[in-house]
């Protein structure tokens, strides 16, 4: 008979949030495969328990070097324990490839529920809870981030980050200018530990509290796209939101199809306004925003 791959969830914060089968499953396990066995064996300490079975090492760096020796041993019958530095294995921690690799081998999957930084953050956010996503990590180059988040930007369901404290200023404040300055959400900051903290606000607001500096593990909730509909976007905020592209490296055409797919309006509507804006600008009319014609 194959084994059992077991992912369990591990405290993101307070030891006393463990759950009861963890321990157990610790002690009885074949393989526990930990993302860091340093943080593993500080677990085992603090949870009093000791393993019998064989410990290794399973993290980004040797997940698909690690994978069919574990597949091996789970087809050979073993009972194989998963377990990340905090929260469940696979949710933007390793995992994934370990159990779509076991399911294609048809062995059994099961889980030991436990904390969850996503989870936390959007019932403690105080935003609505009944519609969300997760999107894990934002790129880290700037271009690239912007592109990620006007993906989203008119999602109506609550989004749910997880950022580096180091880049909380950056992400926030290109947040506030792909879904606007106004737009609520909350930085959840070392959840269940001792100096948890849920700060509430406007993106705008936020990016500026955050531009003084920020520590700790963060998970960040933003607000879905209100409800009035794309089409009611006025002449000025089309013609903005285009340029917001072409200076993160888009050619003009391709921003106003993008523009114009993202309002739900004819590529011609938006084109027509850019044309209008760049007219008023150069008679002096404006001072507007757009630039020249070398993207065309």
């Amino acid at each position: 008979m194959t084994g059992t791959l077991v992912l369990a969830g591990t405290p993101i914060g307070d030891i006393a949030d463990a759950p009861p089968r963890l321990v157990a499953e610790l002690e009885s396990a074949d393989i526990v495969a930990a993302e860091d066995t340093r943080r593993l064996r500080g677990l085992t300490r603090a949870l009093g328990v000791h393993t019998t079975g064989r410990v290794v090492s399973y993290f980004e760096g040797n997940e698909s070097a690690r994978t069919p020796e574990l597949v091996e041993a789970l087809v050979g019958g073993a009972r194989v324990l998963l377990v990340t530095d905090a929260g469940m294995p696979s949710v933007s921690d390793p995992g994934y490839r370990l159990v779509a690799a076991a399911v294609e081998q048809d062995i059994k999957v099961t889980a030991v529920p436990g904390p969850s930084a996503v989870l936390t953050a959007l019932a403690l956010s105080g935003l609505p809870v009944d519609r969300f996503c997760f999107e894990g990590f934002l790129p880290r180059k700037a271009g690239e981030r912007l592109g990620r988040l006007r993906e989203v930007a008119q999602e109506r369901r609550t989004l749910v980050y997880f950022e580096a404290p180091h880049r909380l200023d950056d992400t926030l404040a290109a947040m506030a200018e792909v879904f606007g300055a106004e737009r609520r959400a909350a930085v959840c900051r070392e959840l269940t530990k001792t100096y948890e903290e849920v700060k509430r606000g406007g993106l705008g607001e936020l990016a500026a509290w955050a531009a003084e500096g920020v520590r700790g593990e963060i998970t960040v909730v933003v607000e879905g796209a209100p409800e009035t509909g794309p089409a009611e976007l006025d002449a000025e905020e089309l013609v903005r939101r285009v340029l917001v592209r072409e200076e993160a490296g888009e050619r003009r055409k391709e921003a106003i199809a993008a523009v114009a797919a993202e309002a739900g309006l004819p590529k011609r509507e938006v084109f027509d306004a850019v044309v209008a804006a760049k007219n008023a600008a150069a008679q002096g009319h404006v001072s507007g925003p757009v630039r020249g014609t070398t993207n065309g």
